[in-house]
């Protein structure tokens, strides 16, 4: 609709905001969560998609360009932007600067300068099926005939987005969910997203906030059909970005069995799979399925970028025993080729299994989990909830007590202060999350990111918490002005049961809690609290 609508303003030149759009049903497309048309002018140089992909932008792509105008440097720039809203990971460089410097990464010969096969070279697609197979636990070797090499995962989505759909029909996919995905699947593939929406509320057949179940798709997927809308795939995050979730076996059969009864496809990302730093979780891929419901339709993708600490480094892999969807997929690597060298550097680091095991995994998921515990105990001592996780870089939060309305509007004003403060952090809007107030912190960052330490007099945390306590001091001043009308009690009534606590497995009940959990639900109480301000000691007097 928006395309034909900048199509139709043909000579006039004219201002975006003078369209007349009609809003799209809610489960199909929120197209606010990607434009922003404010004093957009159409260029004349440019054809109607062209002008619609300069105004498709959100909260991300905006924050991303003011970070690299003004990066915080410990040296050069300590007052720039401190980026915690890329999902990178920032504590492994040495051990992989070190690795990709080795003797036998430096090797060209002829084949590597010149054209490959599109799927990939024959020597690094057979070192992915290797590595694929042990680290899924796969139940027999995987084949490298199976294997296509793409730059990137989100080129992966964009390919199969356009070999499975037609313009116009859609997948299936959960939120909140990583932002890029809309970018690849839709800017790119011109397919839509059903959205499955989940909520923190525990209802139903629900144990955990956030959770995927074979009712909500289905209800997601009727209400798509019953407005026409023809759903072609499934998208899987495991673990889940920017939840941390991690689906159990079950569930994941679950899931697959799902689609093969309506007969979508399954595209499955995995691209957190070894970056699951606590030894009390455990992840299954579906690659490590002893049975697959509908082999043909079940498409994996993985790639080095997050578990190997190289997101400049484009490498993304798909699986799938499906020959149709492999050759169609293929035949657009000519477009999202990996250069030779690069796929030379992957297979010798990808068969390294004893540095990758004995070295790089350990220290990683060591300094993860040391990274993810400062951050959630900085969480707990401000009182804000946030679901606990044990996969990815990121921590949920649950910042709903800090809006006074309730509405995206102000979180969208939250997540600008934050900017202005110099840092710069995901709102939930940017994930198509259905409730405000939710926000994605990454915490895979050095320590002087982090938080203070000679000779960084400010750090990200700090940031974060002069933010929060102004907001929750303006809050606390209009309450004193309008006492009757406060609501502030039941904004975070929805997670209380999860307040600092659930993980992947654990029951979600008060006898569950441990004593720091408990100790976070008293600061969180205290903080909260007016006593002080209605008790001061001039009173006493």
């Amino acid at each position: 609709q928006v395309l034909s609508e900048i199509e139709g303003m043909g000579e006039r030149g004219g201002n975006l905001q003078e369209m007349r759009v009609r809003p799209l049903p809610k489960r199909r497309f929120d197209m606010h969560g990607f434009c922003n048309p404010s004093g957009f002018q159409r260029s004349p140089y440019l054809s109607a998609r062209g002008n619609f992909a300069s105004i498709f932008q959100g909260s991300s792509e905006e924050g991303y360009k003011a970070y690299h105008a003004d990066k915080y440097d410990e040296d050069k720039n300590p007052n720039g932007i401190i980026n915690f809203g890329t999902s990178e990971n920032k504590l492994c460089f040495d051990l992989m600067s070190k690795r990709l410097t080795q003797a036998d990464m430096n090797m060209i010969d002829p084949p590597l300068l010149q054209y490959p096969d599109w799927k990939g070279h024959l020597f690094l697609r057979e070192e992915v099926a290797r590595f694929l197979t042990y680290y899924c636990k796969a139940p027999a070797p995987l084949k490298a005939e199976n294997v296509i090499v793409l730059n990137g995962c989100g080129s992966l989505f964009s390919a199969l987005a356009t070999v499975l759909c037609d313009p116009g029909e859609a997948v299936l996919i959960a939120t909140p969910f990583y932002g890029g995905i809309t970018q690849s699947v839709f800017l790119y593939g011109n397919v839509k997203l059903v959205y499955v929406y989940l909520d923190s509320k525990i209802t139903g057949t629900s144990t955990r906030p956030f959770q995927l179940t074979v009712e909500k798709l289905e209800k997601a997927l009727q209400d798509a059909r019953a407005e026409g809308v023809t759903v072609r795939a499934l998208i899987l995050l495991n673990p889940q970005n920017p939840l941390g979730d991690i689906y159990s076996l079950s569930e994941l059969r679950d899931y697959l069995e799902f689609a093969k009864r309506h007969e979508l496809h399954v595209i499955v990302d995995e691209i957190y799979m070894l970056s699951v730093f606590d030894e009390s979780a455990t992840f299954h891929s579906v690659l490590g399925m002893d049975r697959l419901p509908d082999p043909q339709r079940t498409h994996v993708m993985w790639g080095i970028t997050k578990d190997f600490a190289v997101s400049g480094i484009r490498f993304g892999t798909l699986y799938t025993e499906n020959q149709d969807v492999a050759n169609a997929v293929a035949s657009l690597c000519y477009f999202h080729g990996v250069c030779g060298p690069v796929q030379h550097k992957v297979a010798q680091l990808l068969r390294d299994r004893d540095w990758i095991n004995q070295v790089y995994l350990r220290a990683n998921h060591a300094r993860l989990k040391a990274a993810h515990t400062y951050v959630t105990d900085e969480l707990k001592t401000l009182g804000v909830p946030f679901l606990n996780r044990n996969a990815g870089f990121f921590v949920w939060i649950d910042f709903r007590k800090y809006l006074k309305t309730g509405t995206f509007e102000e979180e969208l004003m939250l997540w600008k202060r934050f900017l202005d403060n110099k840092v710069l952090l995901s709102c939930g809007k940017a994930f198509e999350c259905g409730e405000p107030g939710w926000f994605r912190i990454i915490f895979a960052d050095k320590t002087h990111r982090l938080h203070v330490s000679p000779p960084y007099t400010t750090a990200g945390m700090q940031r974060i918490r002069k933010v929060l306590e102004e907001c929750e001091q303006e809050i606390l001043a209009e309450e004193k002005e309008q006492p009757c009308q406060s609501d502030q009690d039941g904004k975070a009534d929805s997670t209380d049961e999860v307040i600092f606590v659930s993980r992947h497995q654990e029951p979600t009940c008060a006898s569950s809690s441990s004593l720091g959990d408990l100790i976070g639900l008293l600061q969180q109480q205290m903080r909260s609290s007016d006593w002080l301000q209605k008790n001061t000691a001039e009173q006493f007097a």
